[in-house]
């Protein structure tokens, strides 16, 4: 639990939750986009009944909450949020498939619940506080456990028929490639992700000396991401090429996005965005090489989220600001 600016006692709070593959992030967030105060709990996995998912959810909120009144939770969920922002429709990293999120959420914690896809979450903290405040289309990419995304076309969330677009992590990149846990094989985030990073590393692990292995005592299933940061950020070989890998994958992906929707900006968020340059540089590489009719067109900037892992429960916890106003 982090403690930045402790907010006066009397304060209703509007509470964020982002519900990854490996973990929970609660927040408390101000109406300005300020972190007050978070909390963090693991994900228990995909193959577990629901409602341990909503557990770790549950004691994230009352760690934030401390005993004081709550005025509304949003949830940003790593799923296919239906367009009326109920059900988590399918979730390849979370046991939710049709579940009615929002309502069963709001029952169980007696307060208001607004509740929608983690990267439009993502993209509204970023729209509405951070380096997208004066973009008019902009493309938004989470980097975690998978990829998620969010489409921003004339200044507003563009959601699609069923209110799914932006889900990008699962565009098949490779024909007949590495296996996803959504059933299907070769998707983008098989290759540009905080998996991807990881089974990269391992691979290459090796048996010759580096800051990677001594982290992990020579044994590659001990290897996770951060291990992986600290180690590229020690210079590490091992470590540099698994962020070069999944940064070259990340541009080519982009480059697609870019070929579609010509945005003038594309955001890169999630955990796996904390590594910055060292993933950002290959990206804007491989997105210069890979798309078509660069040298006469602009090439939109790749910029690090303002708000980084945290731009999810900034945005979902705008959200439920929002949501409250339009009840008022």
């Amino acid at each position: 639990m982090t403690d930045r600016h402790p907010a006066p006692p009397t304060t209703a709070l509007h509470i964020g939750v982002d519900v990854g593959g490996t973990k929970v992030l609660a927040a408390e967030v101000d109406a300005d986009g300020t972190v007050r105060r978070t909390a963090r709990r693991s994900t228990p996995g995909r193959r577990v009944e629901v409602a341990l998912v909503e557990q770790a959810l549950t004691d994230a909120v009352l760690e934030v909450a401390d005993g004081r009144p709550v005025a509304g939770v949003g949830l940003a969920a790593a799923g296919f949020v239906d367009a009326a922002g109920e059900r988590v429709m399918f979730a390849p990293h979370l046991p939710w498939a049709g579940e009615p999120v929002r309502a069963r959420l709001e029952e169980l914690w007696g307060h208001p619940v607004a509740l929608d896809n983690d990267a439009n979450c993502a993209a509204r903290a970023e729209l509405r506080f951070g380096v997208a405040r004066a973009a008019t289309d902009a493309l938004v990419v989470t980097m975690g456990t998978g990829i998620g995304g969010a489409v921003v076309l004339g200044g507003a969330m563009h959601r699609g028929r069923n209110g799914m677009a932006g889900e990008f992590g699962h565009m098949q990149v490779v024909p007949d490639g590495q296996p996803c846990e959504c059933g299907r094989r070769g998707c983008w985030e098989q290759y540009a992700s905080g998996n991807a990073l990881v089974r990269h590393a391992r691979a290459h692990l090796g048996s010759g000396p580096g800051v990677l292995r001594d982290l992990c005592g020579g044994d590659p299933d001990r290897v996770v991401g951060p291990m992986v940061s600290r180690a590229a950020e020690a210079g590490d070989p091992v470590a540099l090429a698994a962020f070069a890998s999944v940064g070259h994958w990340l541009g080519v992906g982009v480059a697609n996005l870019v070929a579609a929707f010509d945005p003038e900006l594309v955001v890169v968020g999630g955990g796996v965005s904390a590594a910055g340059e060292l993933l950002l540089g290959p990206a804007r590489e491989a997105l210069g090489s890979s798309l078509v009719g660069a040298a006469q067109r602009e090439v939109p900037r790749l910029v690090r989220a303002r708000f980084g892992p945290e731009a999810g429960v900034v945005g979902a916890a705008d959200l439920s600001r929002a949501a409250a106003a339009r009840a008022a």
